[in-house]
């Protein structure tokens, strides 16, 4: 497990490979992780979570302003696909009933 617990996994874009992003990083004690070079699979799951976001918000109309478009995104994670928004993968549980359900991050793994 990473110093401090945060795990930071993007793929090789310029704006993750910057200094300035990796000082960010630094600053919240979070390891990076990248993929391979050309590995488009590795983000897959993040890849799919950022088309569901802007279809369902239609964020490729110009519809609001930056600060009303930050609320909407804000709000859609927050309130619907992290609370309400049940995930085939997750047992047809929104994320944060599955982490209700998830045992204590402090207890050890079990051994297999």
């Amino acid at each position: 497990q990473p110093p401090g617990g945060l795990l930071h996994h993007s793929d090789r874009g310029s704006q993750y490979t910057s200094e300035v992003y990796k000082q960010a990083l630094d600053r919240l004690h979070a390891v990076q992780s990248m993929s391979e070079k050309g590995e488009c699979w590795d983000n897959a799951v993040q890849e799919s979570f950022f088309a569901t976001l802007k279809t369902e918000l239609e964020l490729g109309k110009a519809q609001w302003g930056r600060v009303q478009t930050r609320t909407e995104v804000f709000e859609w994670i927050e309130v619907f696909y992290n609370r309400q928004r049940r995930h085939s993968a997750l047992g047809y549980r929104s994320p944060a009933a599955f982490e209700e359900q998830a045992p204590s991050r402090t207890e050890p793994p079990p051994n297999p």
